[in-house]
């Protein structure tokens, strides 16, 4: 069980469970509020679970022994990702869940065209049909 938490696949599983529920729980709680600022209580959520795991983990780091280049991405990464939840919490006030979160997951197509484009990664041609058919299913939910 513990090589099972030590792959990416595992990981990545959770994290698709949990993005399933952060939409499900996102649409009932932006019902009376703001995307706006319900977009900056789940920051603020989210900084105060990684801080306690932080030090439950000890894994605080040194801002210092972050390359200057590694800031760069990250801050772009952490505005990225600013811009996408303000976007997913906008989309997310005024149409279904059932119908944005699969249209948000549009990015799995730009990632792997943007990581062949960018970082020169390679897809197989299985892997290209998938992604090819999660481009077709997201234009066919947007219809």
């Amino acid at each position: 069980m513990r090589s099972l938490f030590l792959s990416w696949q595992a990981w990545a599983l959770l994290s698709a469970v949990f993005a399933a529920l952060t939409a499900i729980f996102a649409k009932i709680g932006i019902e009376n509020v703001n995307s706006d600022f319900a977009t900056f209580v789940r920051t603020v959520v989210i900084l105060a679970a990684l801080g306690l795991l932080l030090s439950l983990t000890g894994h605080w780091q040194s801002p210092a022994t972050v390359s200057p280049k590694s800031w760069l991405f990250l801050v772009l990464s952490g505005l990225a990702t600013g811009a996408s939840w303000l976007c997913y919490f906008r989309a997310l006030k005024i149409g279904d869940a059932a119908r944005v979160a699969p249209v948000d997951k549009m990015s799995v197509v730009l990632v792997a065209l943007f990581a062949v484009v960018f970082l020169g990664e390679k897809l197989s041609a299985l892997h290209t049909l998938g992604i090819g058919l999660i481009a077709i299913g997201g234009v066919l939910l947007v219809l």
